[in-house]
């Protein structure tokens, strides 16, 4: 295709899908046919909103989104190009599915839930090279056998160095198993550990996920609260003292779920000699280490439990990089290890090896360090300005304390208001916004938390501007 050729190309937005993504997502599908190659000059944005009947501006937006996203590279006075780095997808398999985002029909408009990383900040292309690297690789083409069901021994033993340097952990391949998701993880943990009738304890508000998963392999499920200072080690020591089949524990102490505190120093090491005394096992959930912006990560009970405190600890890579990317990690001993895998051949007897290898390719030459690096600057950004939108709009029935770390806020609604958060939701949803009140976070309806769980990672300026303006138009 020649420089300043018209790029023939059909835009057709989804329902409320803004023009520019349904530009950049037709210019991808163009990228993926093998149409547009490697190297590839694309026609000015002056050019291609002439020939599409587009604003300019329109244009540039997209081009902008797909250099973000490492599918174009504008170089200075000479234009945009398709970036050299992808595979030729004319000729080569495809790779990798497209992360430019779309509205789905059945969700709302814009999110403010949960608090999930933005898939956009990912680097495609390179991780598009490393699995193309994956799956040409010899071990790959020739073993016809199935792989380890703890994962592939090249991203336990990457995640081993990089747990060690980054959060303390000293542990060996061994002491891993990969999962499709810390969702699995925290299934099989449940699954190895717990029997029919024995007690887990949980934090109240906390993550309701985590109960299912205990449940399902019928575990009794026992709420402890939580509090400003995390999970309240004097109520739980008082249900270990009654609860004589209470097995484990399980904890968010990094930032709390859905509150985002951290358990701080003294009841951190609360935790681990009541665990010891009372033989519990403390599962540790740290979900978004990464993304602390204020001081340094804390260390992770796991870098500071003896060896007569067990401690299952969970993460994910998801959360690192895009919900899409199912991957999660367990750390315990390799006994424990071993019947979590057992489990995990069951009903999966590999998880996606060339993912798998990817990932270990980029943590080893330092692609994920970097990506966490540039992730940290964009949601530190993304947090104050949504802290300010939220003190602008909200200061009369709201307060909040702004997060060291993690990708949501908790805001609470003010003791002398009469809002309720659960009716502000229902609101909310009706003007195309999904937020989560405090209800959905508690283990019965009864006096639940006047709160929001609100995630502002996923959301540029843009965006935020919107949804803080529909959560303002949704007030009771």
């Amino acid at each position: 295709m020649g420089k300043g050729a018209t790029l023939a190309i059909e835009v057709r937005p989804e329902e409320k899908e803004p023009i520019f993504l349904a530009l950049a997502r037709a210019i991808i599908t163009e990228i993926e046919k093998g149409k547009l190659k490697p190297g590839d000059p694309l026609p000015g944005t002056r050019a291609l909103s002439r020939n599409l009947i587009l604003n300019r501006n329109t244009v540039d937006a997209a081009y902008h989104e797909l250099t973000m996203q490492g599918w174009l590279t504008a170089e200075s006075s000479r234009g945009t190009f398709v970036a050299r780095d992808l595979p030729d997808f004319g000729r080569e398999l495809r790779l990798v599915q497209p992360a430019v985002a779309t509205a789905d029909r059945k969700r709302p408009m814009l999110d403010l839930s949960d608090g999930a990383p933005d898939p956009r900040l990912v680097p495609i292309a390179t991780l598009g090279q490393a699995f193309r690297r994956a799956l040409s690789s010899p071990s790959f083409l020739v073993d016809r056998a199935y792989g380890d069901p703890r994962g592939s021994l090249a991203l336990r033993e990457a995640l081993s160095s990089y747990l060690k340097d980054e959060r303390g952990l000293a542990v060996g391949a061994d002491n891993m198993l990969i999962t499709r998701g810390s969702q699995m993880a925290l299934f099989l943990a449940a699954s190895a550990l717990m029997e029919p009738g024995a007690a887990i304890a949980v934090e109240t508000p906390g993550y309701p996920l985590a109960w299912g998963a205990f449940r399902a392999v019928d575990a009794r499920v026992v709420g402890v609260p939580a509090d400003e200072g995390g999970i309240d080690i004097d109520a739980l020591e008082l249900l270990a003292r009654r609860e004589k089949r209470l097995k484990a524990v399980y904890v968010t102490p990094h930032h709390q779920y859905p509150t985002t505190v951290t358990l701080g120093a003294a009841r951190r090491l609360r935790l681990l000699e009541l665990a010891r005394r009372h033989r519990l096992v403390v599962i540790e959930d740290d979900y978004d280490h990464e993304f602390r912006f204020d001081g340094r990560p804390v260390l992770p009970l796991a870098a500071r439990a003896e060896a007569d405190v067990p401690v299952i600890y969970l993460g994910s890579l998801s959360k690192l990089l895009a919900p899409g990317l199912r991957v999660g990690y367990a750390i315990a001993q390799p006994a424990l290890i071993r019947r979590m895998a057992d489990r995990r051949e069951v009903i999966d007897r590999q998880g996606d090896l060339p993912l798998e290898h990817a990932l270990a390719d980029l943590i080893t030459e330092g692609a994920v360090r970097r990506h966490a690096r540039k992730a940290r600057r964009v949601y530190h950004a993304r947090r104050d300005r949504f802290a300010a939108l939220l003190r602008e709009r909200f200061a009369d029935v709201a307060e909040f304390s702004i997060p060291a770390g993690g990708l949501a806020v908790w805001l609470r609604l003010r003791e002398e208001t009469t809002v309720s958060a659960e009716t502000w939701s229902t609101n909310a949803g009706r003007l195309g916004l999904s937020i989560l009140p405090g209800v959905r976070f508690m283990m019965t309806p009864t006096s639940p938390p006047e709160a929001f769980r609100l995630g502002f990672a996923r959301l540029k300026d843009d965006e935020m501007i919107k949804a803080v303006d529909l959560l303002d138009r949704s007030r009771p």
